[in-house]
């Protein structure tokens, strides 16, 4: 249980594929626009993380070295594949609104990255425990990019209207350039939030050697 709590907070934050190891800036970037673009999204690379992971995992004994690369993306492909048949059947509004980005998921460096780093090295459970702390990682900055984008933006929140017919939305925020200087923003305040949170360890680590310290003076 502590190593599955410690593989979720690393996916989530310590260890954030797009706000820290700033991994997946394609589909970050262009499918923020709205709140329900980006869970879909970070859920469909979700599942195809604790899927492809695992199977690579199961597979890591059967794969020559020399062809792994080719392997990770064809059980990747497989995934996506079946994820996308899936929206089409029962998402329709969702897979148009994410078009060629759905497919992109193939070639997602977040989802290789964790194939060739940890499946190819772990067990199973492990390794699908990985694709589902990096994927809640990876939808996190989505849904954390997509709302300020959609309630600066719109003036809106899932399609609802916040501030009602007189709010003059920013209307570069749901524009590509805008997707740019929101995610530079957040990554910035993660980054900032991390670094007080290692600042307030370091000093409480310091606080804790000066007595000891001070005692063997005394003592000497």
């Amino acid at each position: 249980m502590k190593s599955f709590l410690r593989q979720l907070k690393e996916g989530i934050l310590d260890n954030n594929p797009t706000l820290v190891q700033l991994l997946g800036m394609c589909p970050t970037l262009a499918t923020t626009t709205s709140v329900q673009n980006a869970l879909g999204m970070g859920l469909a690379a979700t599942a195809v993380l604790i899927f492809s992971n695992l199977f690579v995992s199961l597979l890591r004994k059967f794969i020559p070295k020399q062809v792994r690369i080719a392997a990770y993306i064809v059980i990747i492909s497989g995934f996506v594949t079946m994820v996308e048949l899936l929206m089409k059947a029962y998402l329709n509004s969702l897979y148009q609104s994410l078009g060629i980005f759905i497919p992109l998921i193939v070639v997602n460096c977040i989802i290789l990255a964790r194939a060739e780093a940890f499946a190819s090295k772990n067990k199973p459970l492990p390794s699908a425990i990985d694709g589902l702390s990096m994927g809640l990682g990876f939808t996190f900055a989505l849904l954390l990019v997509s709302t300020v984008r959609e309630i600066i933006g719109n003036g809106t929140f899932c399609g609802i209207s916040l501030f009602g017919e007189g709010y003059a939305p920013a209307l570069l925020l749901v524009m590509p350039a805008g997707a740019f200087l929101t995610l530079g923003c957040v990554i910035a305040a993660v980054q900032k939030i991390r670094n007080m949170g290692e600042d307030k360890a370091r000093m409480e680590k310091l606080s804790q050697v000066e007595p000891e310290s001070t005692e063997k003076e005394e003592t000497v």
